[in-house]
C-alpha cells in the first residue's frame, strides 16, 4: 500500500491551524495545502488552483489514497457551525475539468467508497470526533460567496457548499488516487441564519474548526496512515 495523502483547506491558512498542521505531522504521510502558503508561497484562489499539479505532486510522492480537509458553508440551519461532514456525493455541473483529452474523460466521478468506509470507520472507534456520514456538496465557482437566492436554489438539492472539492475528487479519480473527504462547517451559508454572513465571525469559527479538525485527526491518522 502507498503513502496517505492529507490536503489541507483553507481551514489550516490562518488562526488556529497550528494544531491542525501538528495533528498531521508525524504520522508518515505526505501533506498539501491546497491554496499554497508553505515555504512562504501565496495563497492561491479556489477558481485558479491547478489540482492536476497539486495531486500528481502526491502521486510523485508515493501516495495512492488522499484524505481531503474542506471548509464548507452549511445549506441547512440543522447542520451547524463546526460540524464534521464525510460527504458521499456532489453537484458540480458547471465543471469541464479533467486531464484527459479524449474519450478517457468520460467516467463517472465520485469518491471511493472502499476508502471513504475506513476512514468513517476511523472515525467511530478512534476516541476523536465522530463524523456526521453523508452529504451533497454543490461546488461555486468562487472566490466570491453566493447571494441569498442563489443559496436558496443551492439548498433545494445540497447540504454543503465550497469551491474546490469536486474539482479535486474528479481529478483524483483520473490519476488512480483513492479519494475521501471531511467538510468542516465553518458557515452557515449566506441567507440560511437570520443576521447576514460576517467576514469576522466565520474566521473566528473557522480558527475554532481548525482546533476540532487536529483532535478528528489525532484520532483517524493512526489507522489510516498504516
Amino acid at each position: 500500500m502507498g503513502r496517505l495523502a492529507v490536503v489541507l483547506g483553507s481551514n489550516a491558512a490562518g488562526p488556529g491551524s497550528e494544531r491542525l498542521l501538528e495533528a498531521v505531522a508525524g504520522h508518515g504521510g505526505e501533506v498539501l495545502q491546497r491554496h499554497g502558503g508553505m515555504q512562504g508561497g501565496a495563497y492561491v484562489p479556489p477558481h485558479l488552483i491547478d489540482h492536476a499539479a497539486n495531486l500528481r505532486s502526491l502521486q510523485e510522492a508515493g501516495c495512492d489514497r488522499v484524505l481531503a480537509i474542506c471548509s464548507v458553508g452549511s445549506l441547512r440551519g440543522e447542520i451547524a457551525v463546526g460540524t464534521l461532514v464525510c460527504p458521499d456525493d456532489f453537484i458540480a455541473l458547471q465543471l469541464g475539468i479533467t486531464i484527459f483529452g479524449d474519450a478517457r474523460g468520460h467516467i463517472p466521478p465520485g469518491f471511493d467508497r472502499e476508502w471513504r468506509d475506513p476512514v468513517l470507520a476511523a472515525s467511530r472507534s478512534g476516541g476523536g470526533l465522530v463524523l456526521e456520514d453523508g452529504g451533497v456538496y454543490w461546488q461555486a465557482t468562487g472566490p466570491r460567496f453566493e447571494t441569498p437566492a442563489e443559496i436558496r436554489l443551492l439548498a433545494a438539492h445540497a447540504d454543503l457548499v465550497g469551491m474546490t472539492m469536486a474539482s479535486e475528487c474528479i481529478v483524483a479519480g483520473e490519476l488512480g488516487l483513492r479519494y475521501a473527504a471531511v467538510c468542516a462547517v465553518d458557515n452557515l451559508a449566506n441567507g440560511i441564519a437570520a443576521a447576514p454572513l460576517d467576514f469576522e465571525q466565520l474566521e473566528r469559527d473557522r480558527a475554532e474548526n481548525a482546533a476540532r479538525l487536529g483532535d478528528a485527526l489525532e484520532g483517524l491518522l493512526p489507522e489510516l496512515a498504516r
